[in-house]
């Protein structure tokens, strides 16, 4: 065990623009499709609020945007509202940095918590690689993953 903060990074390249990787993030016809039919709701303005919505018309997740300079980096305070476990450990942040690289994007996906040994990073560490893999398919191919197009049942 450490008392350092807790982090989670994950790079990804995907074949495609800055400025379509930019929509695929925060636009809901994009969402929708690769990340279990959930879309964002924000002004997309720095400061302004952001919330994850889940098909039901709960709120997953929400927070502030904290930075936004599009289509080159996203950073969202992003607390987990759906589960109440997850809920008390208060916020992380949450930073997509996105860069062209030839006819690839590279995407840095970066998540801290403040909190030693994170419940939230722990779990959402789990599930963003197969959430970017799906976002990576439906760019390259023009359809998601099967397995991230349903909001899982029970959730």
């Amino acid at each position: 065990m450490t008392d350092q903060p807790s982090r989670f990074v994950y790079v990804i390249y995907i074949r495609t623009t800055p400025e379509k990787l930019w929509d695929a993030l925060t636009k809901p016809e994009f969402t929708k499709r690769y990340w279990a039919e959930t879309w964002q709701e924000s002004k997309w303005t720095a400061g302004s609020d952001w919330k994850l919505m889940i098909p039901d018309g709960r709120v997953g997740d929400a927070g502030r945007v904290l930075e936004i300079d599009p289509p080159n980096r996203l950073v969202l305070e992003w607390r987990v509202d759906f589960q109440p476990d997850l809920k008390t450990e208060g916020p992380t942040r949450v930073t997509y940095a996105l860069e062209q690289m030839d006819q690839t994007v590279k995407l840095t996906l970066t998540q801290e918590s403040p909190a030693p040994n994170s419940k939230v990073i722990d779990a959402m560490s789990n599930g963003w690689p197969h959430l970017l893999a799906s976002l990576k398919t439906l760019l390259e191919t023009g359809e998601p993953l099967i397995e991230t197009t349903k909001w899982p049942e029970g959730h």
